[in-house]
């Protein structure tokens, strides 16, 4: 059914002027009041009781202008849309976007249950898609994504000019379906290509296992997202690790792009005693208000936090708030994310996700674009750091390439000694690839062609995905103690 002219402004006055109610989990859209203007008609008022302002004229004639000129037809979803959009991207806010009825049920899959896709969560970087971390056990992490990888391309199509969640639709997909994503990271001068198969991806997010160190049983528990069960998750897990006497614990956040407030609000409410904040959050007035659990006392064993470039959002909250409160955190910097969304209905099924509040941590400190600095910095080995073979043409003896350089750290990493990872590809590095070659039955040439280095990544991702070397967990255990 159309909408008449008069229903399509009322609308975007409405989007314009949203009302919120209750905390940050349930929100409420006021209905814009009416008042007297000067010459006895109603106008429509904001949620404040301020009237709007005239210039809204402008959005009535630009519509009657398309309508009524334009070349071809126009849907007035399209108008819609198209001026809700313009409005929220004048915001300049990676943050804030306009949902679609479809994107709105994929949001609410992700945060409820399972999805399909390739597994990673995006956001928009300087106008360009950015991975900001893939799901634990996702195609994306299967295949190689890192945070701050920026996506390109998909199968060969530009994602310049488009929004989020346009970039989005066009890498998501059924499983079992393909999709090519050319990626610049950073430090790789040349953008390079990763095939991907679309899968199922579960919102399992709460994974425990314990390490015995010193004689010291310590109880592991690794976050990947925050979502509607991961706070019963998370406290049902902790209460069984301390039935069995664990001495103390160590929460993963790392590669943990956030979810839900009111969930890590939960989840603090654990650790941090009532007589300190474990958040504060203020409003675009600089109105501040402090939140405490009901907790007595801290936890009798120590804790430590692991983060890194991809611990966003409410990872970073329990971040910093443990930090504050004095326990280790360990790892690199965090992404740098320190706002509030709402996603907040339009009545069609759509919404608009929001910036509504900053959050502070419990000092007052504001880590937004700057990330939660550990107490003890500890990156991963060389080879964590490695992105896919482009090896076109094989790679051989005497050539010199940076692609060659990751080749051979990746190749270092797996045991074979290269004996240098500069890119040149010496005698040396020959030798390590025949050895490679032998050891996997594939052709000893020492030559890396297409075969030879989708081996070599394969092998590569699966060890970094089984946590070998995993320098940060290693820290963390050490300095539990001390």
């Amino acid at each position: 059914m159309k909408l008449k002219k008069a229903q399509i402004i009322l609308i975007l006055v409405a989007a314009l002027f949203l009302g919120f109610g209750g905390a940050y989990a349930g929100v409420q859209i006021a209905e814009p009041e009416a008042s007297e203007s000067q010459n006895g008609t109603k106008t429509a008022g904001n949620a404040d009781g301020t009237e709007l302002s005239g210039d809204l004229t402008k959005v009535d004639q630009a519509y009657d202008l398309i309508k009524q000129n334009y070349l071809e037809d126009v849907e007035d979803e399209q108008l819609i849309e198209g001026a809700i959009e313009g409005m929220l991207s004048t915001l300049e806010d990676p943050h804030t976007s306009y949902m679609d009825v479809e994107t709105v049920d994929q949001f609410n899959d992700q945060i409820e249950s399972s999805f399909e896709g390739i597994g990673a969560e995006v956001s928009m970087v300087n106008d360009l898609v950015t991975i900001v971390a893939p799901i634990k056990d996702s195609p994306a992490e299967k295949a190689g994504l890192r945070p701050n990888d920026q996506v390109l391309t998909v199968d060969g199509e530009s994602l310049e000019g488009l929004n989020l969640n346009e970039a989005v639709a066009k890498i998501r997909g059924e499983k079992g379906s393909e999709v090519v994503l050319k990626i610049q990271r950073s430090g790789v001068a040349e953008a390079f290509d990763v095939t991907i198969t679309r899968d199922e991806i579960p919102v399992e997010t709460v994974y425990t296992h314990k390490e015995t160190i010193d004689g010291k049983e310590t109880g592991i528990l690794e976050v990947t997202n925050f979502s509607e069960n991961t706070a019963d998750e998370f406290e049902e897990q902790l209460e069984a690790l301390e039935k069995e006497g664990i001495e103390g614990l160590i929460i993963d956040v790392r590669g943990n792009p956030g979810g839900l407030l009111n969930v890590v609000e939960e989840m603090l409410a654990l650790f941090v005693p009532k007589d300190i904040p474990y958040i504060q959050i203020e409003d675009g007035n600089g109105n501040k208000e402090e939140y405490h659990s009901q907790l007595d006392e801290k936890k009798e064993y120590p804790i430590s936090v692991l983060i890194n470039e991809g611990s966003a959002s409410a990872s970073e909250i329990l971040a910093v708030a443990m930090k504050e409160l004095g326990y280790d955190v360990v790892g690199e910097t965090s992404y740098g994310k320190g706002t509030v969304q709402q996603a907040v209905p339009l009545g069609d099924g759509s919404s608009i996700k929001l910036t509504t509040f900053k959050w502070l941590s419990p000092k007052g400190e504001w880590i937004n674009e700057t990330g939660v600095e550990p107490t003890i910095e500890t990156k991963q080995p060389k080879y964590y750091y490695t992105y896919p073979i482009q090896a076109e043409e094989s790679f051989a003896y005497d050539q010199t390439s940076e692609g060659i350089g990751n080749m051979q750290v990746m190749l270092s990493g797996l045991g074979y000694d290269t004996g240098r990872t500069d890119g040149y590809f010496s005698k040396e590095t020959e030798t390590a690839v025949k050895a490679f070659q032998t050891d996997n039955d594939l052709d000893a040439t020492g030559k890396v062609n297409q075969e030879t280095a989708g081996l070599i990544e394969t092998q590569l991702i699966e060890k970094v995905r089984n946590g070998d070397d995993d320098e940060q967990l290693e820290t963390a255990l050490e300095e539990l103690y001390q």
